[in-house]
């Protein structure tokens, strides 16, 4: 059984057997976010989609204070290093990887990367996306990213969980989310990355709605609740 749990804009713990992943620990900054730092259950791997503050968050903490593994690109990977993060493993778009829980592949996503520090932008390589198999079933994180025909490849994953950003100015909104759904062809959809703040504020209601008249299964999952698959 996989437990997926919401933390909040595009925050996620996977949870099954000994292994809980994050992806993009946005926590002490994330309005939306119900747990404290010291809140979050012990990690065993932290994955990172892109190097944009609200999505690297708080990923060094995390990763010296459980001895987590970092899975990134890896022009982040070699800022972490230098930040003192000791497992860190490197990855580039189109690779998989099979690690103790599962295989992850890192897919396309249309964004940027740049890493915010001291006022200048760092070079944080290519965003991304993430598929992730564990316990028979795939998850895709979408990261931050518009609409891609590339994600049509994705059709043939069959994913069990789509997790898509519907936002909007800096990501898809909902029209784009909807028609990112009908290439993918996911067993279930849950939207993120709106609402956090009035720029991307969107009606994850709309889009349920929407997603379900074209024959696909929505779930809108509030901050601090789970799903199972």
């Amino acid at each position: 059984m996989l437990k997926v749990v919401f933390l909040g804009h595009a925050t996620f713990i996977l949870e099954t057997g000994t292994y809980r992943l994050i992806i993009d620990p946005f926590v002490r900054e994330n309005p939306a976010c119900p747990l404290k730092f010291e809140e979050v259950p012990k990690l065993t791997h932290v994955l990172i989609t892109h190097g944009h503050g609200d999505h690297l968050g708080d990923a060094v903490e995390f990763a010296k204070r459980d001895g987590a593994m970092v899975i990134c690109n890896f022009e982040i990977s070699v800022y972490l290093t230098r930040k003192g993060v000791e497992k860190v493993h490197a990855m580039h778009i189109g690779g998989r990887y099979k690690f103790d829980f599962g295989n992850v592949k890192m897919v396309p996503a249309l964004h940027g990367s740049g890493i915010l520090e001291n006022g200048e932008i760092l070079y944080g390589g290519n965003p991304c996306g993430f598929l992730i198999e564990v316990d028979g079933k795939k998850v895709y994180h979408a990261g931050d990213t518009g609409l891609s025909i590339e994600m049509k490849l994705l059709e043939d994953e069959e994913v069990d969980l789509a997790l898509l950003p519907i936002g909007g100015n800096y990501v898809m909104d909902v029209n784009d989310a909807v028609k990112a759904v009908e290439l993918i062809k996911p067993k279930l959809v849950v939207p993120m990355h709106y609402g956090t703040w009035p720029v991307i504020s969107a009606r994850a209601d709309k889009f349920k709605d929407y997603v379900e008249e074209k024959g696909f299964h929505c779930s809108i999952i509030k901050p601090g609740d789970s799903i199972e698959l």
